[in-house]
């Protein structure tokens, strides 16, 4: 097994080396940004001074003289062309490698959290939901997947193929044993965090080996498609394992539509199948060439080395503190709002329609993002893409406050497919057009580490909130049990007088129906939970208020300032 990094991520050689070009995106569209020039020829020289003197501003002495120094570098206008062949074959690759990892996300993150909300509260649903931290924590152990590999097998497939057998493999345990889990699932809220945090950690680590082929896959001219391939398969595989399945899981829509009934452990028995598929396919099928051996020192300690030092740069630290608070604005509306709605009566069939209906839009609309991210202003899509993203969060929480009793209407429906189509283009707007910034800036030497390091930041923004959110819903809401005696209904908020002593017992277990135990409590004395005071409008509230003043104080002049800065100001020197 190799340690030392033969990288290369720019240096395209080999079969892996498509002599056309393509872009990458980080969603779903491609963008035509060049990740590794310093400034856009289109620009006349006089702009070019002022505004390397306002960029200049944010770096220190010596960073200052080594930005300056690339400024010097000449850039060629980059020519529109034509995909090649193996370009074409590369993207389709890339498609069905992140497609596998959008698979498990799609499980942990969409459909098992809306299975298990009839059995949890939304603080056991916020214990799920740590499952899904691996994929924003995987710059940790980035670098020894960018430096160990096995030659003989490839760089890139030395942790690719392991990585999908084993989730392979771990599908079909969980299919085999998800009877038992998921029948008395408040008894293993546990063991389901674990598997599924395990699902997502090896997805994780099979990305950061896809984003780093990513980068010597494809041509240099078209790297900007790779986050095209990013967003079609890892959405593909989302919204397979989320709308698809928990379309196809219903009894009622399979019944209403004569489909066959879908079940979790058969649905996860065929991606078992589908990602040995692949590995083997890899492993006897698809050659890697190897990449051209570098003289700088890329093994695991060097690369870590290299990661602090860009961490250590004053505008790389502002980005992080940007990404890693911009998303609490809509975390709210991300964590619960759905939640919310099946808890109303919105049927989880209709919820999976909804988003299905609105899949094909996101793929529009990442196409057009990626045309917006373009030239000089990349950031200018994502930034304008926050005020209709924190207003269809505010009209969600006022579609849930004055959610219609069931069933509901026609126009009802159509008008949830609407917000929901809007809503999720804003949203596919901000991920392309960050993913397009970051493409635009990595260092193609240890691309994988690098494009992971600022996808961590941007993962964790949205990722950290939820465990809080669903915290505060249960901890601001109030909710009582009211249990009939006869035909007077009690209220049982707290200690009541009365002559009856098991009446009495009763008033003291069901004092709150907020807590699982409290819940479980009013259960079993044949009573029902009333919510008085529901916290998720607090939450989401306090989410809103923060997101407006964050975007206007801070993201807006730093994004600004940040996306004038020349590409050689995000790369330190390495020995």
């Amino acid at each position: 097994m190799s340690r030392r990094n033969p990288t290369g991520k720019g240096k395209q050689t080999g079969e892996d080396m498509p002599s056309d070009t393509h872009a990458i995106s980080s969603s779903l569209s491609g963008i035509a940004v060049s990740p590794r020039t310093s400034k856009h020829a289109h620009r006349s020289s006089m702009e070019d001074d002022t505004v390397d003197e306002v960029e200049l501003s944010l770096l220190g002495e010596e960073e200052r003289r080594e930005a300056a120094h690339g400024l010097d570098i000449e850039e060629q206008h980059v020519q529109p062309h034509s995909l090649s062949t193996e370009d074409k074959k590369a993207m389709v690759l890339l498609c069905v490698l992140y497609l596998i990892q959008g698979v498990p996300l799609g499980l942990a993150l969409g459909s098992v959290p809306f299975i298990l909300r009839e059995n949890l509260s939304y603080s056991q649903l916020g214990t799920f939901a740590l499952s899904g931290y691996p994929y924003s924590l995987k710059l940790l152990w980035s670098p020894i997947v960018d430096s160990v590999f096995i030659p003989s097998i490839g760089r890139r497939k030395s942790w690719i193929i392991p990585m999908q057998l084993i989730i392979g493999t771990l599908m079909l345990y969980i299919s085999l044993n998800v009877q038992v889990l998921m029948d008395n699932a408040s008894h293993h809220v546990g063991q389901l965090t674990f598997l599924f945090t395990s699902l997502v950690f090896f997805s994780a680590t099979q990305d950061i080996a896809v984003d780093g082929w990513a980068l010597t896959l494809l041509s240099p001219e078209s790297l900007s498609y790779a986050s095209t391939c990013q967003t079609i398969g890892l959405n593909t595989g989302f919204f397979a394992s989320f709308t698809v399945f928990l379309a196809f899981n219903s009894e009622a829509f399979a019944t209403k539509w004569g489909v066959p009934h879908l079940s979790l452990s058969g649905y996860l028995k065929f991606w078992c199948v589908m990602s040995y598929a692949v590995s083997l396919w890899l492993l006897f099928a698809k050659k890697e060439r190897k990449e051209a051996l570098s003289d700088v020192d890329l093994s695991i300690s060097a690369v870590y080395k290299q990661i602090w030092a860009i961490c250590k740069l004053r505008h790389v630290q502002l980005l992080i503190l940007m990404h890693l608070f911009a998303k609490i604005g809509f975390a709210a509306n991300e964590a619960a709002t759905s939640l919310k709605m099946v808890e109303k009566g919105f049927l989880r069939e209709d919820l999976a329609i909804a988003v299905l209906i609105d899949f094909p839009f996101q793929i529009t609309g990442g196409w057009l993002a990626a045309k917006w991210s373009r030239g000089d202003h990349p950031l200018r899509p994502w930034l304008i893409a926050f005020w209709p993203r924190l207003g269809f969060a505010l009209m969600a929480t006022l579609i849930v406050y004055w959610f219609p009793r069931p069933p509901i209407t026609m126009g009802f429906f159509i008008f949830l497919i609407i917000h929901t189509v809007f809503s999720s283009f804003a949203s596919t707007v901000q991920f392309v057009g960050i993913s397009a910034f970051h493409t635009r800036i990595s260092d193609p030497l240890i691309g994988g580490t690098y494009m992971t390091l600022l996808n961590t930041f941007t993962n964790m923004g949205g990722t950290w909130p939820k465990w809080f959110v669903l915290k505060g819903v249960d901890l601001f809401s109030e909710a009582t049990c009211k249990v009939k005696s006869g035909s007077t209904p009690l209220l049982t908020k707290g200690m009541s007088e009365t002559d009856h002593s098991h009446q009495m017992l009763i008033l003291l277990i069901v004092s709150e129906c907020v807590s699982d135990a409290g819940k479980e409590a009013c259960k079993a004395a044949g009573g029902e939970c009333h919510i008085e005071k529901d916290g998720y409008y607090v939450v989401s509230g306090i989410c809103m208020v923060f997101g407006a003043a964050f975007l206007v104080f801070y993201i807006i002049p730093t994004a600004r300032r940040l996306q004038a800065l020349p590409t050689s100001a995000w790369r330190v020197k390495m020995s």
